[in-house]
């Protein structure tokens, strides 16, 4: 079996913000997943920074999908 490697191209500790890029990619049919990581170190335990994570091979078009979301939301 194969095991790809994955990269995180997306990091926030908003939910919401995580869930529509998410779709994004879902939407470009993307393969990804959502990871989070406890920070304790400068931060309170409780809090998580939520990654979203994609095969290395489509690291450059979830680049170039994410990019165009935030341009078009800071346009808004």
């Amino acid at each position: 079996m194969e095991r790809s490697t994955r990269v995180s191209v997306y990091e926030s500790d908003n939910p919401s913000e995580i869930q529509l890029v998410k779709s994004k990619l879902d939407d470009a049919q993307i393969t990804n997943t959502v990871e989070n990581n406890y920070l304790t170190f400068t931060t309170t335990p409780t809090a998580t920074s939520l990654k979203v994570m994609v095969d290395l091979e489509e690291e450059k078009k979830a680049f170039e999908i994410i990019d165009a979301y935030l341009q078009q939301s800071e346009n808004q």
